[in-house]
């Protein structure tokens, strides 16, 4: 097996001239502090390393190795020293207070959002995971699960496609039955050999049982889901590449009960904008005839997106998004944070100094 088989291209290569010297690998699994880290190999088979990470990497701001990562490894032992610089990332805030990034995949060049047709489906939720796709930078394309079941659920298949690809023209929208081993080659035909994926979803909405589809065997534990309410345990609970027969890569990630967005840092409001505005074109497109540059789409008068026919839902779940991409940067940016405090508290000071009178 060479580099090019698990992924290696120009973009990483050309970065090694500026890093430690070593063995160049990729990150297959990582559990606790322990990375199974893929390296090149003569003979047949991919060498497997059992790897540990460098006191460099463990300071403060050092970039930590992800599934995905590749990584320059130690001529003389399994440490890893460095992490090249990733091409795309696919991240969300940690589901806690603290503003932190998750990383989920490393290095994808799809990502696959699976939704069950069964309870799971929540259009809603697909629109947050082609933001958290277009911030990452891989493509993404929508798996409509379970399309078996669609005449019990009283569902038109077509109808449902035709939804889904309404909130984003542009993308893929493939409806599969992986139970029923239905439609799978659609999936592998989106990648070419060396390219990687990731399936991303809820749990329970099949994400394992696509993978073992996929690779003809049962090497991920699958599990039943609840009638109640469509939603099944986390059989997957770590990050892991396989190999795939047609010599592309695919990543299970385990089921995420929140969809919390992630702003990088590094990138201007005006990028985070783009970022979002790539899933809403729609009221972009709509947005452009607004009468005010600044309309929030609420209730000023001649705001173009009110008075079209967009679904009220989706564009609360556009304004939701907005408000958690500033809050973001807000909190990621402290001199944004100390501005926006300071203008409010302009604001407030003139509100006192100025009272309301009386009018009676």
């Amino acid at each position: 097996m060479q580099h090019q088989d698990f992924g290696w291209s120009d973009f990483f290569a050309s970065q090694l001239a500026n890093a430690p010297a070593g063995i160049p690998g990729r990150v297959a699994s990582a559990n606790h502090g322990r990375f199974l880290v893929w390296t090149q190999t003569d003979g047949a088979g991919t060498g497997e390393v059992d790897a540990s990470v460098g006191g460099l990497l463990r300071k403060p701001g050092a970039l930590w190795p992800s599934v995905g990562d590749w990584v320059v490894l130690r001529n003389d032992g399994p440490v890893i020293d460095h992490v090249l610089t990733r091409k795309t990332c696919v991240s969300r805030k940690q589901p806690e207070r603290e503003i932190r990034e998750q990383v989920l995949a490393a290095n994808i060049d799809v990502l696959f959002i699976v939704s069950g047709l069964d309870r799971d489906y929540n259009p809603r939720r697909i629109e947050r995971f082609l933001v958290m796709a277009n911030e990452s930078g891989a493509r993404p394309v929508v798996l409509l699960n379970k399309a078996d079941l669609a005449p019990q659920l009283g569902l038109e298949l077509d109808e449902v496609v035709a939804q889904v690809q309404l909130l984003s023209p542009t993308i893929p929208v493939l409806p599969i039955s992986a139970k029923a081993d239905h439609d799978l080659g659609a999936v592998a035909a989106q990648l070419a050999a060396g390219e990687t994926a990731a399936l991303i979803g809820s749990s329970g909405v099949g994400k394992s049982t696509i993978l073992n589809r996929l690779l003809g065997d049962g090497q991920q534990a699958t599990g039943e889901v609840r009638a109640s309410d469509s939603r099944g345990r986390h059989t997957t609970t770590t990050r892991q590449l396989f190999f795939m027969p047609g010599g592309w890569l695919l990543m299970d990630l385990p089921g995420l009960r929140e969809v919390q967005l992630w702003a990088n840092p590094e990138q201007t409001s005006g990028q985070l904008d783009s970022n979002l505005e790539a899933s809403f074109d729609d009221i972009q497109a709509l947005a452009a005839n607004c009468r005010f540059r600044d309309c929030t789409h609420s209730a000023e008068p001649g705001c173009a997106v009110t008075s079209a026919a967009i679904d009220p839902a989706r564009l609360a779940n556009y304004k939701k998004m907005q408000k958690e991409l500033a809050h973001l940067e807000q909190k990621a940016n402290p001199r944004l944070a100390k501005e926006t405090r300071a203008k409010w508290n302009a604001i407030e000071k003139s509100v006192r100094s100025h009272p309301k009178r009386d009018s009676t």
